[in-house]
């Protein structure tokens, strides 16, 4: 057996690809991305001429040909930088991608993973105003017409809505079935009745945008639903749990970015005569800092490798998520203990780590809903 953290020859060039990326290009945009609460647009094209868009798209549809690790070690990368710009790519890669990748039928793959991989960002659309842990509560409809299913509703949270084309939305076709009743849809941003609404002004991650959707009377054709009719549930489910590993890689690179930054200002900073990483209870803050964010990391890694070997990996992935945004919190807030004033200031890069961190406990499934997963697995 190799060691989590031993990567193939492919995942350590992608990895290394995402780091040089994210401190050349990305880095240099952080501070105004976030003070404009909003994507440069030139990065969004940046990405996919990286191929970070599309990692475990295959070569025929245009996409990396690699793997759903490979996709885990480049969105830990980006994230050491900018969260906003990891998420980014996250939502991409292991809930979009994936969802067309798992479910989509041949003609489905065939028209939009080109786009995906390519030039197209993608959306998930499954929260509501009255439906966010309890997801299979949501009241966003869709009739059959003709060719068409008419969808009536509004989508709330919605990551990456402003960049988005592509938008991948549930509606319920038969309320009274209850969850049973959910079927995913292929929707396109120019279709008639869709619009992307309010932005909401975030605490973290403020580059990302989260948008509401709003489906008033948007046709969608027969053709565009992906997986079974009826079986949505199945689609979010699975795509959810492998989202998961996603946002706790980029919890892992959150908390290595504000370790990597006070591992530098501690051994510059001086107080009473020598710098403070010279002190006994500062150093004992770091390592502990490093031992955390290292089982975060071994825990998400494992997570991804048993996904990709085809293992069950749900307990894994909850835990993944759970304990790495645990970790990204109180590192990042300790981090800004170690800055001590300057951590607190804008002019320095802490505070904005501990800003995009709170969000990893609340996205994809809130950290009570991580626990209900691990316990219900437990005890089963």
């Amino acid at each position: 057996m190799s060691p989590l953290s031993n990567l193939t020859e492919d995942e350590k060039m992608l990895q290394d690809a995402a780091r040089d990326f994210a401190e050349s290009v990305i880095r240099p945009k952080v501070r105004e991305m976030d003070e404009k609460a909003k994507l440069d647009p030139d990065l969004v094209q940046q990405f996919f001429e990286m191929g970070l868009m599309g990692v475990e798209i295959p070569e025929a549809y245009g996409g990396g040909g690699g793997s759903f690790f490979m996709s885990i070690v480049a969105i830990e990368q980006i994230s050491r930088v900018d969260a906003s710009a990891g998420v980014f790519m996250d939502v991409q890669n292991t809930l979009v991608n994936n969802a067309f990748l798992n479910f989509g039928s041949e003609r489905i793959k065939e028209r939009y993973l080109p786009q995906l991989a390519t030039e197209k960002v993608g959306a998930y659309c499954l929260s509501e105003a009255g439906s966010g842990s309890d997801a299979f509560a949501l009241k966003t409809t869709a009739t059959e017409e003709g060719d068409y299913y008419v969808l009536n509703g509004s989508k709330m949270w919605i990551t990456n809505a402003n960049e988005a084309d592509i938008f991948l939305v549930f509606a319920n076709i038969n309320p009274d079935a209850g969850y049973k009743g959910i079927t995913a849809f292929v929707v396109e941003r120019d279709f008639e009745g869709f619009s992307v609404s309010k932005k909401e002004n975030k605490l973290g991650i403020r580059a990302s945008s989260t948008c509401e959707i709003l489906l008033e009377d948007c046709k969608v054709p027969k053709e565009n639903i992906l997986g079974e009719v009826g079986k949505g549930y199945k689609v979010a489910m699975e795509t959810l749990n492998e989202g998961r590993i996603g946002i706790g890689a980029q919890m892992v690179g959150v908390a290595q970015g504000a370790l990597d930054a006070t591992l530098e200002y501690t051994q510059e900073r001086e107080q009473f005569g020598q710098t403070i990483s010279d002190f006994q209870g500062v150093r004992f803050q770091l390592a502990k800092m490093a031992t955390d964010i290292e089982t975060a990391r071994l825990l998400v890694y494992n997570a991804a490798r048993l996904k990709e070997n085809g293992k069950d990996f749900l307990k894994e992935a909850a835990m993944a998520k759970y304990h790495s945004s645990e970790v990204a919190e109180n590192v990042t807030s300790q981090a800004i203990d170690l800055f001590g004033g300057y951590g607190y200031v804008k002019e320095y890069p802490v505070e904005k780590y501990y800003r995009d961190a709170k969000i990893g406990k609340i996205y994809e499934g809130t950290s009570n809903m991580q626990l209900n997963t691990i316990s219900k697995l437990l005890l089963k």
